[in-house]
């Protein structure tokens, strides 16, 4: 595998219909794996997107990228399922970064730090300075994403556009 290829690891019961990353399947950049049923796979040199970790970092660059895309509390389960995830580095998204996603749930320990799935790629694509653009194109809350952390995607003090 790609060190800076992305992950992702979709729970079984994750909605399809409501997927902000369906778009994304097929991309040679990205690969999925269906929970369960990848218990047994490793990713060296990959580092998980998780809400514990260090924040993530231009140190990370030449990683590769693992998300869990599945509710909060179906994604605790499948950390604790997947053993090798447990070995991987965790990294989380910078703080301050908000949501633009209308949440129902609240399984998560801390909802401030929540984003959607195609939201913590942005962000983290933007931390490592890949490509980005692209990956919001088919999400319904773009513009309200990016205007509620307009600020925080220019930290790195270059004008950029970003949409």
């Amino acid at each position: 595998m790609n060190n800076c290829q992305t992950i992702i690891i979709r729970h079984k019961r994750e909605n399809k219909k409501k997927c902000s990353i369906c778009h994304l399947e097929g991309s040679v950049d990205f690969l999925f794996f269906a929970y369960p049923g990848c218990e047994e796979v490793t990713f060296p040199g990959f580092v998980l997107l998780d809400i514990d970790g260090e924040p993530l970092s231009q140190k990370d660059c030449q990683s590769g990228l693992v998300l869990l895309d599945a509710t909060w509390r179906l994604s605790y389960k499948m950390k604790k399922q997947i053993p090798y995830l447990n070995l991987m580095p965790k990294r989380s998204i910078p703080e301050g970064f908000v949501t633009a996603y209308p949440r129902r749930q609240n399984d998560c320990l801390d909802p401030s730090k929540g984003l959607s799935s195609i939201e913590a790629l942005y962000v983290a694509f933007h931390v490592l300075g890949r490509k980005k653009d692209f990956l919001l194109d088919h999400y319904y809350w773009k513009e309200s994403f990016l205007e509620k952390n307009r600020q925080l995607l220019f930290l790195d003090n270059k004008v950029k556009k970003i949409v």
